[in-house]
């Protein structure tokens, strides 16, 4: 990996070269985005199942479109009985972390006033599950769960099949056992268009959450406002802040479990130990001549990873506010000192013991996060996502003979 003196030209570049990856900079996507939900919202599902078949290579029509309780049933068989316990173990974990987010509704009584805000949780969402090689189903967990727990009516699930019509077993395990009510054979941007505009065999919802590719990521831009949608989706991300304390290569796999993910993914470390730097980038190197995604790695690095060598922590901390990293780690010698210096960032993992996967998979945090330094003004997904805020304003005849003078002199 390139090992830099942080300074704040070079924390420009790395900024520039980071946001050249966020979807929103896709325009040349977006004509073919559009085509695709336009004739969705034109012709239902006539047009869903024809960019299936086209793009999935599977014939869906109204009569499968939707898993059946044989299919939920055979994907259980599949499935190995230690994930599925695993699976569980995450959704205790997952649900009791979302269950502190729970907002109540609440009224002041006042002389004849009464104010307050009634909090109503959404009634339809629609969650987008990628298919592909790459299946996660923490993924459902993770965009399932806190609208359970906000207690939306009905979830509908959406994923891409294969060929043959089937989903990945995992996922239907994992969405099954999460809760949701209804999961449909459908992806990629025709999947989102018939979620927020609804067709004959798809329900139309009031919210779009879930993570996916170019597409699905420009098709959720595309429909906002005629739905919500959680957050537009860039490449995953990694920041370690490290100091001389570090292990040079625990350091090194926790950069590497995100460049993993695919060659748009960034790792950066930043450090005020410039030997650390050195030792990390071969800890890297010696990594790389075993790990069988090399490839993608090496691409993801070379492109954006960075070793930033910092003259002092302010400085670092500065760098790291800046950066806004979707996954900060904290691997110094005072992890939650220097945690409460933090301002930008999705998830903090605190001490070298709290790696990024620990987050991704199990803890219980969500990890649906900001990406491409949105960290700066939004959040991980949660409860609040799927729940909306009335205010609630009552007068009595009393009270509002009492002030309507102030009224009419604002008015």
């Amino acid at each position: 990996m390139r090992i830099l003196n942080l300074n704040k030209e070079n924390t420009k570049d790395l900024l520039e070269n980071l946001l050249k990856r966020s979807p929103t900079s896709y325009d040349s996507y977006e004509k073919d985005v559009k085509a695709i939900i336009d004739n969705v919202k034109e012709n239902g599902d006539k047009a869903l199942f024809d960019y299936t078949l086209k793009f999935d290579k599977a014939t869906i029509n109204s009569d499968n479109i939707i898993v059946t309780k044989e299919e939920l049933e055979e994907a259980y068989n599949e499935v190995d009985e230690k994930l599925i316990k695993v699976i569980r173990k995450a959704l205790v974990n997952i649900k009791s972390f979302h269950e502190k987010q729970l907002q109540n509704s609440w009224f002041d009584n006042n002389d004849g006033i009464i104010l307050g805000q009634k909090v109503t949780s959404l009634d339809k969402v629609g969650v987008y599950v990628p298919g592909g090689k790459a299946v996660y189903p923490s993924s459902v967990l993770m965009n399932v769960v806190p609208a359970k727990v906000a207690g939306v009516n009905t979830i509908y699930m959406t994923t891409p099949c294969d060929k043959n019509g089937k989903i990945c077993a995992n996922t239907l395990v994992a969405a099954n056992e999460a809760g949701v009510d209804v999961i449909y054979k459908a992806g990629g941007a025709q999947a989102i268009a018939a979620l927020a505009f609804g067709t004959e065999s798809i329900t139309k919802v009031d919210k779009i959450v879930g993570p996916g590719n170019i597409y699905v990521a420009l098709a959720k831009k595309a429909v906002f406002g005629h739905v919500s949608i959680d957050s537009i989706a860039g490449p995953s991300e990694i920041l370690v802040l490290a100091d001389e304390t570090a292990n040079p290569r625990f350091v090194a796999a926790d950069l590497l479990s995100q460049a993993e993910h695919d060659e748009l993914a960034s790792a950066i470390l930043i450090t005020t130990s410039r030997e650390l730097a050195s030792s990390v980038s071969k800890e890297i190197d010696s990594f790389l001549e075993v790990l069988s995604r090399r490839d993608i790695i090496s691409k993801s690095l070379e492109n954006y990873g960075y070793i930033l060598v910092a003259s002092n922590m302010d400085e670092a901390i500065s760098a790291v506010n800046e950066i806004a990293s979707e996954h900060l780690e904290l691997v110094v010698k005072d992890p939650f000192n220097t945690m409460t210096k933090i301002k930008n960032a999705g998830a903090i993992f605190l001490g070298e013991y709290s790696s990024e996967p620990l987050g991704d998979y199990f803890a219980g945090p969500n990890h649906v996060l900001p990406t491409n330094g949105t960290a700066k003004f939004f959040s991980a997904l949660s409860v609040d996502d799927f729940i909306k805020k009335s205010s609630i304003i009552s007068y009595s005849r009393e009270a509002l003979e009492a002030i309507h003078n102030d009224i009419e002199s604002f008015a």
